[in-house]
């Protein structure tokens, strides 16, 4: 009883009931105090004693892109919180056949009591927001993907003590996962450096507020051309993908375009003896990053990966319990 009292005290109250859609909506107390929770409720689960916090509790997980890690964590993070998990594939729900958003939001706050969803369009997983009644948590749009930020600085945390005052360096696409990392990356304090290819930028308002969340705890966000400048003393160097799904028609043209881009022995010799590198996954080994890299000793690619089980019941936690 004395463990379960300590872990709803560290809860995250403010966020209860509240929508996880970008972490721009987020407080930097509120992203760094998940982050904890997280690393705290890891620690517990590996110690078989995870809380059931969310027993009684439904989630509804809809789905518009295929997943591996975002469904398994989030249907795991559940049933180890005591609650359940239901998995549902847009193809099969009525919003595959013209259903408004609108009225799916209204229908599906029925009977959950929150809703994440793994979507291709932003605007489509906000205007769920608007008409549901219930939490909306979002599993990945194009433009943001909150949840992986998270798990993201909870494994550079729990393997560099602390995030403050530290260097991530991310080189790729300035795609959702390169937004949510700049965002999270400012609300914690870390200097971050994103290297694109030119035309393959990140959101300029996107950078823009990031910048405006970073001045406020004394670190900087900056965005490149040049990869070497990027990596330069960094703490941590993260990839993706250059082509992302529903861009396959652009694999030619991006492999051309990203060339010097790739994250190998070369560039991560700029970087800090003991730098850190992390993927979103899935990887493309010998296109984003080389081999000897990802699966090498400063890679900890599937520790990052299993955080998001962890990070995800910390946001789960304490939005629903």
């Amino acid at each position: 009883m004395k463990l379960l009292e300590e872990v709803q005290l560290k809860l995250v109250s403010s966020i209860k009931g509240k929508d996880l859609l970008t972490l721009l909506d987020y407080s930097s107390e509120e992203v760094q105090d998940l982050i904890s929770l997280a690393t705290q409720l890891k620690k517990i689960t590996k110690a078989g004693r995870c809380p059931k916090l969310l027993e009684g509790k439904t989630l509804g997980m809809i789905f518009e892109k295929h997943s591996t890690r975002t469904r398994i964590s989030f249907e795991v993070g559940m049933n180890q919180l005591g609650g359940k998990a239901m998995f549902m594939h847009s193809r099969d729900m009525q919003i595959g056949r013209g259903e408004p958003i609108s009225d799916t939001g209204h229908v599906l706050s029925g009977y959950l009591d929150a809703i994440m969803i793994r979507a291709n369009s932003h605007e489509m997983v906000k205007e769920l927001a608007e008409h549901a009644s219930i939490p909306v948590i979002n599993g990945l749009t194009d433009l943001y993907h909150p949840c992986q930020a998270l798990a993201d600085l909870e494994t550079i945390a729990e393997n560099k003590g602390s995030l403050k005052g530290l260097k991530i360096a991310y080189v790729g696409d300035g795609n959702n996962v390169a937004h949510s990392l700049v965002v999270a990356a400012a609300h914690v304090g870390m200097d971050v450096v994103v290297a694109t290819p030119v035309g393959y930028e990140p959101d300029a308002n996107i950078i823009s507020k990031a910048q405006e969340i970073a001045k406020t705890n004394g670190s900087l966000v900056t965005v490149t051309n040049d990869p070497i400048a990027a990596v330069k003393n960094a703490d941590a160097v993260y990839a993706d993908v250059w082509t992302s799904m529903g861009q396959e028609e652009e694999t030619a043209k991006r492999l051309i375009d990203f060339k010097g881009y790739q994250i190998n022995d070369d560039l991560v010799s700029h970087a800090k003896p003991d730098y850190m590198f992390l993927h979103c996954l899935p990887a493309h080994r010998e296109e984003e990053v080389s081999s000897s890299v990802i699966d090498g000793p400063n890679s900890y690619i599937f520790e990052q990966a299993e955080n998001r089980l962890h990070a995800q019941k910390a946001v789960l936690a304490s939005i629903l319990a």
